[in-house]
């Protein structure tokens, strides 16, 4: 169950990148991401509401948040915090650089959980999973080969810094949302989480483009802007329901989650009209085979 799961997220999270992609085109980053996560706290402000009132029969219904500590609060925030830095990095990144060169680098996002596993937890290498990062890297190189035909020069390329340090944070978010399904109840935790980013990310819409909106790049409102937090929740939604399952895995989820790459890869290569697609094509299989021996390593 917690397989198909991981799937369906994967799905919508494929679609929210494409979303992502449209809404940035010519248009100002952090009001897009603003606006895109406050659609999803509207989402479940309502839930919340609701679940404060509710009978005690319906703690067990799918739309129940159950209450917090104190404590569990401030976990969840901790979260908010994790995910909007690499949100404004990722969001900053799509922004500047083609979309068939920001999803293969955050394909590779289970290649960081696997690092943050041997950081954390000590764990060892098998002799598969040495092989997968090798074969990572090797495509990474190949991959900055084939951004240099476009003028992206991957040593200094800020974008292409902005897309990898996303990338990681959204790995080290994949490894605390792990631990806190264990602790928390999963849909306490989306919901909250939710929340708690619109004040987290109002500080720096406010800062970084309000006041300095007269130099900044305009933002206009598109209709496919509250479609990137309502595809998204639909994609946490699913993965934080697979968390929950006790023998679900964190390594495999990771990778099922990622292979969005495959939907928004190939859609925006076409919707977007971007070029060097055959070599871009067999960097991002090269990737996905690293993954895929990292995770048969496991």
């Amino acid at each position: 169950m917690w397989v198909l799961l991981g799937i369906i997220s994967s799905f919508f999270l494929g679609i929210y990148d494409l979303f992502k992609k449209t809404a940035l085109a010519n248009n100002a980053v952090m009001p897009v991401l603003f606006l895109a996560s406050l659609t999803s706290a509207l989402i479940f402000l309502p839930l919340i509401l609701v679940s404060s009132g509710a009978r005690p029969d319906q703690a067990e219904a799918l739309w129940y948040v159950h209450p917090v500590s104190g404590r569990e609060h401030l976990l969840i925030f901790l979260k908010s915090l994790l995910v909007a830095t690499s949100w404004v990095l990722s969001y900053f990144a799509l922004r500047h650089l083609p979309i068939t060169i920001v999803t293969p680098i955050r394909a590779s996002s289970p290649l960081w959980t696997l690092v943050g596993a041997l950081i954390i937890f000590g764990e060892r290498l098998t002799p598969l999973q040495w092989l997968g990062i090798t074969v990572t890297i090797v495509s990474y190189y190949l991959f900055s080969l084939a951004g240099g035909r476009e003028g992206i020069n991957f040593q200094k390329n800020k974008w292409v810094l902005f897309i990898f340090l996303a990338t990681i944070a959204g790995a080290g978010s994949g490894l605390y949302d792990k631990f806190l399904i264990s602790n928390i109840e999963r849909m306490s935790v989306q919901a909250w989480f939710s929340i708690y980013l619109i004040p987290v990310l109002l500080i720096p819409t406010v800062i970084v483009w309000h006041q300095n909106r007269n130099k900044n790049i305009p933002f206009f409102w598109k209709p496919v802007i509250p479609l990137i937090g309502i595809t998204l929740t639909l994609s946490d939604y699913s993965y934080f329901y697979a968390l929950s399952f006790e023998d679900s895995l964190i390594s495999i989820l990771a990778v099922l989650r990622r292979s969005s790459v495959l939907i928004s890869f190939t859609a925006g290569a076409f919707l977007f009209r971007e070029i060097n697609l055959t070599r871009k094509s067999l960097v991002l299989a090269g990737i996905l085979i690293g993954v895929f021996f990292i995770i048969l390593g496991s």
